[in-house]
């Protein structure tokens, strides 16, 4: 794809075609509008309805201004050459045909990523990964809002240490990205001494041409959404592109153990690079030596900062997530002794190795994040006792394998849902294990775990697999998992 660069650029009368009416799309659409470009905003499902759309960006906007943005439904019936720009949603591939057609009239196409850049005033810091990305983003969300409270008043420039050693002068902080908020909606409301915090996907780094974090992370490249991306190589190399216009200046938080990282680090990353390991003993960065997590100088001095025993989060996968937060939240100015003290209040994230109750002596778990195999694997390592696990869902051309061969005989029962489940019962099979019963609904699945388990299992929802198909997303299908939980006689 041709680089799109239009930083400094006016857009005052432009035409602006936004793809997708959900969060990024209706965000994109607002902050378009309020820089003065004409803006038409689309949605190919034809069951969307217009007033639901205008609803969403009137929220944003000032009163009336909703009503000046051009929304189309279904087709789309003009000439898309005529587009001085487009911003596509996360969720729609560069093969639609009608993006095709724009790449084709030489529009610059840039995610809502891209356009939020633009309009950033403060420091940025970005986390993409395949796993891991919500708990991390969440964690130094939380680490920028203690440091934001702890300098205030502080008198040290926008991103250094204070004297009294304080904190960071941040004035505010915004999480935003693939959590829950538009960047762009947030974008005009930074300051130079604001901070972002942004979880990114690789959907959004897709069509990300000048976006520049202060800091990045890259805290894993496992086997996901090959039918968006086709091949690992080039699933890594979109990952990679959070980093690609960093500086020497910059800083960039990597995986040692990962297969894809450890080379990109060494060789390609243009950043300074800050490692963290769950399995090596560092000689400089952060690393997991038994259940403490310990950062080394490179100078053969090395600290010990905590137990995993300190935190809510359980798991090598949070202790990794922990050590990247600690190494973005430092990077970005923070005190370590504040970083230490969020991480030990920090409860775990909704719906990744989530606990939710424990009823008639079996405790369930909410793993619904776990939306790829390498996801999942990580929730079976989590538990310690016989479980009943559920899987299943939409199909993203994952191979299953490695995950049923981490069930290592904790796994009693594994019940399965969705379009996978006839491909995870095959390979289930061809590595030894049958205890396999399927169900046609989510309800009958729930059911019949709770049927199954005995006093002393776990019952935990970790799916490796997209919800989509059966629920509108992971949260929901969660949701669902919790309440019924919570409705279970004690």
């Amino acid at each position: 794809m041709k680089k799109v660069d239009l930083r400094g650029t006016d857009l005052t009368g432009k035409k602006a075609l936004v793809l997708g009416t959900g969060l990024s799309g209706i965000g994109a659409a607002q902050l378009l509008h309020a820089v003065g470009a004409e803006v038409c905003i689309l949605d190919q499902n034809e069951k969307v309805q217009e007033t639901a759309i205008r609803l969403k960006l009137a929220a944003g906007m000032p009163e009336g201004a909703a009503e000046k943005v051009t929304v189309r439904i279904g087709e789309f019936p003009e000439d898309p050459s005529g587009f001085d720009l487009a911003v596509p949603s996360p969720a729609i591939p560069l093969e639609n045909p009608l993006l095709v057609q724009m790449m084709e009239a030489g529009v610059p196409i840039l995610s809502e990523i891209e356009l939020g850049s633009l309009y950033e005033k403060g420091t940025v810091l970005a986390i993409t990964g395949t796993n891991g990305k919500t708990t991390t983003t969440t964690l130094v969300g939380e680490i920028m809002k203690a440091a934001a409270a702890a300098s205030a008043g502080c008198t040290g420039p926008s991103g250094s240490v204070t004297s009294e050693g304080t904190g960071t002068r941040y004035s505010s902080v915004f999480v935003v990205g693939n959590i829950g908020r538009s960047y762009a909606a947030a974008a005009p409301e930074t300051a130079p001494d604001s901070v972002t915090v942004g979880e990114i996907s690789s959907f959004q780094l897709e069509t990300a041409h000048t976006f520049r974090p202060y800091v990045s992370a890259i805290l894993n490249i496992t086997p996901d959404h090959l039918n968006r991306h086709f091949t690992m190589e080039n699933y890594a190399a979109i990952k990679e592109k959070i980093a690609r216009n960093q500086t020497p200046e910059d800083t960039c938080v990597l995986n040692y153990e990962d297969p894809y990282l450890r080379p990109y680090g060494e060789h390609l990353c243009p950043a300074r690079v800050v490692w963290f390991s769950s399995k090596t003993r560092l000689r400089e960065g952060f690393y997991l030596d038994g259940d403490r997590i310990c950062r080394a100088d490179g100078r053969g001095n090395v600290e010990d900062l905590m137990g995993t025993g300190d935190m809510h989060l359980v798991g090598v996968c949070n202790a990794e997530n922990v050590m990247a937060a600690i190494a973005i939240a430092e990077a970005a100015g923070v005190p370590m002794e504040l970083i230490l003290s969020v991480i030990r209040d920090f409860p775990p994230v909704p719906h990744r190795i989530e606990y939710i109750a424990e009823k008639k002596g079996v405790k369930y778990y909410n793993d619904s994040k776990a939306t790829n195999p390498d996801a999942a694997i990580q929730g079976i390592l989590a538990m310690s006792t016989p479980t009943i696990l559920i899987g299943g869902g939409y199909d993203k051309k994952n191979s299953y394998d490695a995950w049923i061969e981490a069930f290592d005989n904790k796994v009693k029962k594994l019940v399965l849902i969705g379009q996978t489940r006839e491909d995870i019962a095959e390979c289930a099979r061809a590595h030894g294990f049958t205890e396999i019963i399927f169900c046609d609904t989510f309800e009958e699945c729930l059911a019949q775990c709770t049927a199954l388990a005995a006093p002393g299992d776990a019952v935990l929802l970790s799916p490796a697999c997209a919800s989509w198909g059966m629920f509108p997303n992971y949260e929901v299908r969660g949701d669902v998992f919790r309440e019924y939980v919570l409705g279970l006689p004690d």
